[in-house]
């Protein structure tokens, strides 16, 4: 099945291609090409990937042409989620050549950054395959381009984590410092049950804990999911083990300095769920060019 944009994307790509467009015009436009195109001028240009990658982003450059010129074509070669070689033509568009030259930046800026998060995702998915663990993304993303780079995610074969604090209950290191001040007693299992008390229902409850004391505590507090922060492997074996002993149903996420070099090793030690943080906020733009193929003059 061909991946799509939610509604919710779509409406925030809407939003971002707009800032992005207004920065980018300013109140005067292209003067550039007003200068030295003629408004008649037609021409097709292609969207050339420069580097072997991901796609991911094509219905964005879409919404960015549509929103200079609504008579504009623009036709996908390949779906989001395509892995392509370098030189892989993955779009045109054809139409007037002024808003062509205005949307080629702010396209390939979306294209490029998009598709960068895609390929690092797939490298991390490749790297945990044959194991049961998922990759997930975390809320480590730009300002405003969340849903956006977390589409970005799911092109490069990974898992969406919380949207944000409003979707998801994470008791975190700094959560529990807070609470403990007032319940020094039952600092974990105390605040597991308090946040089930007040979290809608379905809405599983995860806690982060960074020994294999505090995990034995989350356990027994009936934590749907803990995070393990910043273990090694073989700690993360450990506490697979003990998840495996008092609470098999209990899923366990890795966190912390995963890198490709690690991921492997993480994910075969038995964790569920890997989140990492530099597939959205580390991850190298994927190159990509807008090739030219000619101009004609429209017939009057």
């Amino acid at each position: 099945m061909e991946l799509a944009l939610t509604a919710e994307e779509q409406q925030a790509a809407e939003r971002l291609v707009a800032l992005a467009l207004a920065e980018d015009l300013g109140t005067a436009g292209d003067i550039t090409s007003r200068a030295l195109i003629a408004e008649s001028r037609q021409g097709t240009v292609n969207v050339v990937v420069r580097r072997a990658g991901i796609v991911a982003g094509l219905p964005v450059g879409e919404i960015v042409l549509r929103q200079l010129d609504g008579a504009a074509i623009f036709q996908k070669h390949v779906s989001d989620g395509a892995k392509v070689d370098s030189g892989t033509i993955v779009a045109s568009a054809r139409g007037a050549w002024r808003p062509l030259l205005a949307a080629e930046r702010t396209v390939l800026n979306f294209l490029m950054h998009l598709g960068g998060i895609a390929t690092r995702t797939r490298q991390f998915v490749d790297a945990v395959a044959g194991t049961k663990a998922v990759i997930l993304d975390t809320r480590k993303t730009l300002p405003g381009w969340r849903m956006l780079e977390k589409y970005a995610v799911r092109a490069g074969g990974g898992t969406n984590h919380r949207i944000g604090l409003f979707d998801g209950c994470l008791i975190k290191d700094n959560h529990l410092a807070a609470w403990s001040e007032d319940h020094p007693r039952d600092s974990i299992t105390g605040a597991i049950a308090a946040a089930r008390q007040a979290t809608p229902v379905g809405i599983p409850i995860e806690i982060e804990v960074d020994t294999l004391e505090q995990l034995r505590e989350a356990l027994l507090g009936r934590a749907d999911i803990v995070l393990l922060d910043n273990m090694d492997a073989a700690t993360i074996g450990k506490a697979v083990g003990v998840r495996d002993r008092l609470a098999p149903h209990v899923l366990l996420e890795a966190s912390g300095g995963v890198t490709l070099e690690n991921v492997g090793p993480i994910a075969a030690a038995g964790v569920d769920r890997i989140s990492v943080g530099a597939i959205t906020h580390s991850a190298p733009a994927l190159d990509m060019a807008f090739d030219w193929s000619g101009v004609r003059r429209e017939q009057s």
